[in-house]
């Protein structure tokens, strides 16, 4: 998933990218209220974290502009603000969630996985896909008990439509989202139907993937009933 940090703290910036990239998130970075709009204009994301204190304009302001360019995004405010008035405005304007300066990384993490619990509807540890079942935590796939090995990029790809169950992702959606920018990766547009063949082909060894279907001309779903 794709994350843009707001933060013009330089070293909490690095840190927090650091860690979301070692727990398999795509990280872009601002340093302030200009680059921030920049971003917002020219991405989408799935995680949006706000500092409210930018050196060139209010946090709050910012996402009140964040809103409209990413209307699906999760928000996160991250300030050292901690007046009861300035996490009621942040609420109001549509974040999912606050946290006051300092805190730990792991706790940033523990609400983005809450937020896309909710999001998602996910109340399972295990989500069962056909004959399978998914691991989203542990990022394992099963078939009764025994683990299919998939590559990471396979995996980041059949959770991300999983989360999106029912719904058309594109192929440049798939591409922003689990690859980056991918004008800057050398991108080859039949980088996603190969993965998608790879999953199948992985997963047809033990039963079918009929729910896992192509789109003619758009892109790719995961059928769930």
């Amino acid at each position: 998933m794709k994350v843009l940090i707001i933060e013009d703290e330089k070293t909490l910036a690095f840190e927090i990218e650091k860690f979301l990239k070692k727990a398999f998130y795509l990280c872009d970075l601002a340093h302030n209220f200009k680059q921030g709009l920049q971003k917002l204009d020219l991405n989408q994301y799935d995680y949006i974290l706000i500092d409210l204190g930018l050196p060139d304009g209010d946090g709050l302001e910012l996402l009140k502009n964040a809103k409209k360019n990413n209307p699906d995004a999760a928000y996160i405010i991250l300030t050292a603000r901690g007046n009861l008035e300035d996490r009621v405005a942040g609420l109001d304007m549509g974040a999912d969630d606050y946290l006051a300066k300092p805190f730990f990384l792991p706790e940033l993490q523990s609400r983005m996985q809450a937020i896309a619990r909710r999001k998602f509807n996910v109340t399972e540890e295990l989500i069962s896909l056909g004959a399978f079942n998914v691991d989203l935590q542990r990022r394992f796939v099963f078939f009764d008990k025994e683990q299919i090995e998939l590559s990471r990029k396979e995996f980041d790809l059949l959770s991300y439509l999983l989360l999106h169950k029912n719904r058309v992702l594109t192929r440049i959606q798939l591409s922003e989202h689990i690859w980056g920018n991918f004008a800057d990766d050398d991108y080859d547009s039949n980088y996603i139907d190969a993965h998608i063949k790879n999953i199948r082909k992985k997963l047809n060894v033990y039963a079918p993937t009929d729910w896992l279907e192509t789109v003619r001309g758009v892109g790719y779903r995961i059928k769930k009933h």
